[in-house]
């Protein structure tokens, strides 16, 4: 007999849940037996262009191993993550945007002034050259503009390949040059917990190393003291000022790159990662709405950098392909004190909360008494991810936290 305890979901998740744990079950299970007639159906929880009639192309012969999804489809992922809701949830905040300062000014951008945002920078970003299949990288904190950026690139067929904005300028060439970028955006500095990080000097020094580099656009934050190069160098203000607030999404076979996304490099040279467009829209799209159980009403946030992959599918699509309401948040948990986290979901009524269990240990350690200042009233799901969480943890993230 196990003696593993078991912890049943509150009567009042369950009640209105997506799914009971039998009907996931029949779904898992249909998803095995019937794998292509699953996903077919699966795959109009996003609007086509050319509607899909092939589902999945696998061969695992080497050299020449594939998996394709929905080939012979063709979509946009800006359209799906912004224009498709425009009809019914134009005026409904995407985005909830929280400084590293606790007394700066929180932003909320609906999804009707983000398809403003984007298109203009789409629209500034083919002026520069930008072209269908560019590989653009982005090195940014976690600002709105690192997501206008991506779903920019999305709306014109360029290929963005995000960089953290804690890795160093080697770091940051290598994955320049391995993808051939030939544009970067960046910021001038960036903020976490009040220190500056100097991501405009970094790219610079990057940008020694990179002769392929033609354009850096330069978001202006801090204002701090920085060096613009002529004749390389734009502010990103100065371009989407006057840009048109209308492009038209281009049309992308489901198998066209999305992303570029490196691995950390921790046991070799960084590799390249490449997702196709159409399988990963469905993928995020339908693990986000199961996996926390997402409702309309809900707001959700996920604590995750867009330099990972957590931050690509729970920060830029998912929430967004779903038409959600996230929280993004440029600072870290311990600034200005261990209760910064706690106090984002009080402010903003967070109901799904998403994070590492590096953080829940980081915060265990510092003490039960920072989450119990705080109401944590509205949290109705908790996640973990990246790692597997320790029993110690899940404990204390479950009895402290909710």
């Amino acid at each position: 007999m196990s003696n593993e305890k078991v912890y049943p979901v509150r009567d009042d998740v369950a009640a209105k849940s997506h799914c009971t744990n039998d009907q996931y079950l029949e779904m898992y299970k249909r998803s095995v037996d019937d794998n292509e007639g699953f996903w077919r159906e699966q795959g109009l929880r996003i609007d086509w262009i050319k509607p899909y009639t092939k589902i999945s192309d696998v061969n695992w012969n080497v050299p020449d191993v594939s998996i394709k999804w929905y080939e012979d489809g063709t979509l946009n992922a800006s359209y799906n993550c912004i224009d498709r809701h425009l009809e019914t949830r134009g005026d409904k905040v995407a985005l909830i945007w929280e400084p590293d300062d606790p007394n700066g000014k929180s932003l909320s951008i609906t999804y009707k002034e983000l398809h403003g945002h984007v298109c203009r920078l789409a629209n500034a970003m083919k002026d520069l050259g930008v072209k269908k299949g560019d590989v653009v990288t982005v090195y940014m904190p976690m600002v709105p503009e690192a997501i206008y950026v991506m779903q920019a690139c999305n709306r014109i067929g360029a290929v963005h390949s995000v960089v953290f904005g804690g890795f160093s300028p080697d770091a940051l060439s290598v994955r320049i040059n391995d993808c051939e970028s030939k544009f970067l955006v960046t910021a001038d500095e960036g903020m976490r917990g009040q220190k500056p990080i100097p991501l405009k000097a970094s790219s610079d020094a990057a940008a020694e190393k990179c002769p392929g580099l033609q354009t850096m656009i330069v978001l202006k934050l801090t204002g701090g003291d920085i060096t613009m190069t002529e004749g390389r160098d734009v502010w990103y203000n100065d371009i989407v000022d006057g840009a048109s607030d209308d492009c038209a999404p281009e049309e992308m076979n489901a198998e066209d790159p999305l992303f570029i996304l490196y691995t950390s490099g921790s046991t070799g040279t960084p590799k390249g990662a490449m997702h196709g467009t159409g399988g990963y829209c469905v993928y995020t799209s339908i693990t986000f709405q199961y996996v926390f159980d997402y409702h309309e009403d809900d707001v959700f946030w996920c604590t995750a950098d867009v330099g990972w992959i957590t931050g690509h599918s729970y920060v830029c699509y998912g929430p967004m392909l779903n038409g959600a309401t996230q929280v993004i948040f440029e600072g870290v948990p311990n600034y200005p004190d261990a209760g910064r986290f706690w106090q984002v979901c009080d402010k903003f009524g967070v109901t799904v909360f998403y994070t590492a269990p590096t953080a829940i240990r980081a915060l265990m350690r510092l003490g039960e008494e920072w989450p119990a200042k705080y109401k944590l009233d509205t949290l109705r799901i908790l996640g973990s991810v990246g790692e597997p969480i320790n029993p110690e943890a899940w404990m204390w993230y479950y009895e402290k936290i909710g």
